[in-house]
């Protein structure tokens, strides 16, 4: 779809620039665009390395198994399915860690493995389990305690206080991700009546 909307628009924005003369601004926008779009990334490339470093020294360490530890009550109650699978409860408190840290880029290859260790023990292999489900229902509500990402973006484009994001972000992840569980919790509960 988008492989369709992003040709049409930039289509558009060109025909629109050539005929209302504005051929300098469009050549000016590119420009000014493209260097904004370098310095961003160069900003985001810096703060991405230093939290996936720290995320690898973590996994070098007895960290992760601490914070598995910390992380296991909720996870237990999260994922009743995966009472034995240590390996999948290992790589699903990663993955709610890089989230917390605000590290989508790191979550995501986090999440995938997860995703896929738990495709390995689903039963119905053209269906979500309810773990998978429950998976999905957290990461995109992404509980952040540390918006990184919001913060470097917030920052390279010269926002005054470009941490004054922190609390409405606290708030919005928080009541997404209780809000999320419980449907999620409820749809399960429904369906395995259903069953």
């Amino acid at each position: 779809m988008l492989n369709i909307v992003w040709p049409i628009f930039i289509i558009l924005s060109f025909s629109y620039a050539i005929f209302s003369g504005n051929i300098e601004e469009l050549n000016l926008g590119i420009l000014n665009s493209s260097k904004d779009a370098i310095t961003l990334t160069i900003s985001l490339l810096g703060t991405m390395c230093l939290w996936n470093g720290i995320v690898k020294i973590a996994m070098n360490t007895n960290l992760i198994d601490k914070l598995t530890n910390f992380l296991k009550p909720i996870i237990s109650f999260l994922f009743p399915d995966l009472k034995k699978e240590e390996n999948i409860k290992k790589e699903i408190s990663m993955n709610m860690c890089a989230n917390i840290l605000g590290l989508g880029n790191a979550a995501t290859p986090l999440g995938l493995k997860a995703m896929k260790s738990m495709q390995k023990i689903n039963d119905k292999k053209d269906r979500l389990s309810d773990s998978m489900m429950m998976f999905v229902v957290i990461n995109t509500a992404s509980i952040q305690i540390i918006p990184t990402t919001v913060i470097a973006i917030r920052n390279s484009l010269g926002s005054e206080n470009p941490t004054s994001i922190v609390f409405p972000v606290w708030i919005a992840t928080i009541a997404a991700a209780i809000f999320g569980i419980i449907a999620t919790k409820i749809i399960i509960k429904i369906t395995k009546k259903e069953k």
